[in-house]
This record gives C-alpha cells, structure tokens and sequence, in this order.
C-alpha cells in the first residue's frame, strides 16, 4: 500500500541530521560484522553498573510499594506524576534558591517532547496569518531541532563567533549578537547548555542576553539542560541553571541512565507551561508513569545528583581526556586541527581548517580506515547560507572504551594527516558553493 501524505506527514516522514546517515552507519556496521571497526558515532549513553544499579533499587522500591498498582496500572495527569513533581520542587528550591510551586513544572516524555511541543505551540502560523520563527541563537546546534516544526521554513538559526586559540588547538563558539535577530517574528527560542554536539557552553551572561531580547516581544526561551546540573551533571565546567522570567528550564533523565523511559522536565511560568501541557494532553496524555515513578524516588532520596557528580561526570571527563591527549600526540604540528573546548556533553567536536574534502567525503575515508564518526553538516539546522566551516567538522562520541577512542583516535588522525597531505592545492570552489 502506498497511502497519500498530507503536506505535513511528507514533512514530518522525512529524517534529518544524524538520523538520515544512521541507516548508511547501521549498513556499514552489519556488512563488516566481526571486523575491526570502531563505532564512535553513538548518542546512546554507555550503561554504567552504579546508574543501571540505581534504577533497579528503585524498581524494587516501587514494587515493594502499595504505589506500584496505581502507577502501571492507572492513566494519571498530563502534567505529570505528582510525587515526582514534588521531588523535583523540593530539590530544585533547596538546592538553588528558587520558590518554586507545582504548577512550575511539566512533565513529558522526554525532552525532544518540550521542544516539538514548543515549536508548534509558539512558532508556525500565528492567528493571523504570520509565520513565527522558531530560533536557535548560534549554530551549530543539537540536530533533533531540525524536526521540531511542523510548519516548514519555521526553524532559523544564526552563525556564531569562532574565538580560536591557535597554541593549544582548541577553539569556542559565542553567539553574535550583530547578527542575531529576536523580534515580533520570533515565536519562541531553544538552544542546549551544554551543547550537543559540541559540548559548548554559553556564559551566564550570554544567556540573559538572549533572555533579555526576548522580554519585549513576550518569546519563551527554551533552554535544553539534558547534559546539565543537577542530574545527570555532565557540565565540565562550571555552569548553574538559570530561571525565571520568559526562560524555561529543561532536563532530561535521558542522560542519567533513563533514555528507555523518556522522561523529560520543563521548570518555568506556569502560562508557559499550561500551553505545553495542553499540547501534550492531546498528543499522548501523559508520559511513562513508571519512569517518573523511579525517577521521584531517585531525586528524594539525593540518590541521582550523587551518581550523577560522582560517577557519570567523571565517567565522561576521563574519555574525554584519553581522545585530546592522544589527538595531540597523533597530529602533526602541521594539521590545523581544533578541538571545541571540552565543556559538557558526551561528544568531541573536531574542526579542520581548510579541509581539501567534504565531511561527507572524510567520512567514507574514516570508515575505510576502521572508524566511524558523524559529519558535521548534520548539526546546523536552521542556517542556511552558505559556510564552509559547515563541512569542516566531525562530532566523536565518548560512548566507547578507552582503548577504542585512543585508537579510533590514531587512525583518525593518520586518515586526516595524509588527506591533507595527498589535497594540498584542491580547488574548494565546487564543494562549498
């Protein structure tokens, strides 16, 4: 059967960013079965036995309880599970300051939810008739934003300031504020704090920058913590939430070892919320009462921001250490490598100046050299104009051993040496038009 699509099922059937290379990397990886291909292309987080021994303690918690029956076997309300609206109240006001109520917070299944639910809520067409933009302040950003919409052309993202130090290769995004623009057109904003993919972090600073611009056109500005404090903590540097005002707080337990139960929290104006909750009451009623169950035990009894500093942050960090060590180490003093600084998330963002190919094109060549990482161009969603620095860069997942990312990383950087080295005067002009 092949049935007629409506103008949004053609839209929303079509994959983006990562998701339209997954099927190319699921081929590879089933044709060279058995071979020595390391696989550093994974968002899944890496099963820890502290965090999988955290979940299944308060699994049997929860079943031990007379509250098991009511939470897997009743529907309960859209805006979420009430003890662990509660956990999440009580933690967040006595750990940072807050007065916050109940009706400050939501929950959905995931946080990919909060943003579908936002950027159709706030952006697309208004009533009457005016297309409101959904923005992503600097680029590039966390792919999944590229689907949000079900309006098409919504999602509008802005090129950033590269700061560069050239004598340790790293480099930072910074937004640019010349550029960016926040109006009456604007619908709503979203950006990660960290960053996915490259673990970036934008300043307290920045952030009330892009709030306070927001302020006289009403926008809500959606910040995606699902790397942040204080669970699952994957912040490198130091980084405290920001609330109040149009901004809306949003974590995930993805990150903390729930990504199966899609358990996403949105903190913020209870109006702001109230349109979301709608949204989501109509497209699902609820999400996983099970997974908020657990997660309301693990957040009362402290039991998860612990694992989070203690286990998953350092988990992560010393990854993260093993690939910039051996980069500097593998590469020549000739290769104009950088490293996005290393500030959160579970990923390194590589960018090679001037690189003599696509990153479609070094992809393939990473893989016939036993490694597998994602091409960068499927981070920039929403930035149209042509930017070279958009086929520079590949993200490298810290989801694997130790002994993989050094190796992953040799061969890496031996592909990327003799790239250079075999393309030193390739014209540029027909691959970045």
């Amino acid at each position: 059967m092949n049935p007629a699509l409506s103008q949004i099922g053609q839209q929303m059937s079509q994959l983006t960013g990562v998701r339209a290379i997954m099927k190319d990397i699921i081929e590879t990886l089933r044709l060279n079965r058995g071979q020595d291909l390391i696989n550093l292309s994974a968002g899944n987080p890496l099963i820890l036995p502290e965090v999988e021994q955290l979940w299944r303690d308060c699994t049997h918690e929860l079943m031990a309880s007379p509250e098991f029956g009511q939470v897997v076997c009743r529907y309960g309300t859209s805006q979420g599970y009430e003890p662990l609206i509660a956990a999440v109240v009580d933690d967040f006001n006595r750990r940072y300051g807050l007065s916050l109520t109940e009706r400050n917070v939501l929950v959905t299944p995931g946080s990919q939810a909060i943003y579908f639910f936002a950027a159709n809520a706030f952006g697309g067409l208004s009533t009457n008739g005016e297309l409101k933009k959904v923005v992503l302040p600097l680029s590039p950003e966390y792919t999944g934003y590229g689907g949000v919409s079900l309006s098409p052309d919504t999602v509008v993202a802005y090129r950033p300031r590269l700061e560069i130090f050239e004598t340790d290769h790293t480099f930072k995004y910074r937004p640019d504020f010349q550029q960016l623009q926040i109006d009456k057109t604007t619908g709503c904003i979203i950006f990660s704090r960290p960053c996915n993919p490259t673990g970036n972090v934008l300043t307290d600073l920045e952030v009330r920058q892009i709030a306070d611009l927001a302020v006289p056109y009403g926008v809500p500005v959606f910040i995606d913590a699902a790397y942040g404090p204080p669970y699952p903590s994957l912040n490198f540097t130091e980084l405290a939430p920001i609330f109040g005002g149009n901004i809306v707080h949003c974590f995930s337990l993805s990150k903390a070892g729930l990504p199966g139960e899609r358990v996403g929290i949105a903190i913020g104006d209870r109006e702001i919320l109230s349109a979301l909750e709608a949204f989501q009451t109509n497209a699902c009623i609820h999400a996983s009462r099970y997974g908020q169950a657990i997660a309301a035990l693990a957040i009362a009894n402290g039991a998860l921001a612990e694992v989070s500093v203690n286990v998953i942050r350092p988990f992560y960090q010393r990854k993260l250490t093993v690939l910039e060590e051996t980069l500097r180490t593998a590469f020549p003093d000739d290769i104009p490598w950088f490293l996005h600084r290393g500030e959160g998330a579970i990923f390194a963002w590589l960018w090679l100046r001037d690189l003599p190919m696509t990153d479609w094109e070094l992809y393939q060549h990473l893989k016939r050299a036993g490694v597998i990482v994602v091409p960068g161009s499927s981070f920039f969603p929403g930035l149209t104009e042509p930017w070279r620095h958009k086929q520079e860069c590949l993200r490298i997942s810290l989801t694997a051993s130790d002994e993989e990312i050094a190796l992953g990383m040799e061969r890496l950087a031996a592909t990327i040496t003799q790239v250079y080295q075999e393309s030193p005067s390739r014209s540029y002009s027909d691959l970045f038009a």
